[in-house]
């Protein structure tokens, strides 16, 4: 009996052994990134090592005085953009408005914003 449990035991705990490798350049390290990038992805790491940390203009841009004459400028590629004002500092929402090329637009805060032409990203 007690042979017949330490079989059944024996049996039971082999494991087979499974091995993967891992291919490593010629420096003992993974291949680069930028290697297996493609599309905008490639783009995006492309910009980054060229030094522009915000290529797809996705930064927050600070009110200036905000008067019809001042107005702040929002970089755009398209005749039109989708624009946030968050109209007080402790606001919990967001005034939502759409800017067109040429025309200045005033938010319900009394802040005024133009839309320019922005920099291509390559």
């Amino acid at each position: 009996m007690a042979s017949l449990i330490a079989r059944s035991i024996a049996q039971n705990s082999r494991r087979g052994v499974q091995l993967t490798s891992v291919r490593f350049s010629s420096k003992g390290m993974m291949a680069d990134p930028l290697d297996h990038a493609t599309g905008l992805e490639k783009q995006e790491l492309l910009a980054k090592a060229a030094g522009n940390d915000n290529p797809f203009d996705m930064r927050v841009y600070k009110r200036v005085s905000g008067d019809q004459t001042n107005p702040t400028m929002v970089p755009s590629f398209y005749e039109k953009r989708l624009v946030g004002c968050i109209c007080e500092e402790d606001a919990t929402c967001v005034n939502w408005m759409w800017l067109e090329k040429g025309a200045t637009k005033r938010c319900e805060c009394g802040y005024w914003f133009q839309l320019i032409d922005g920099k291509p990203l390559v």
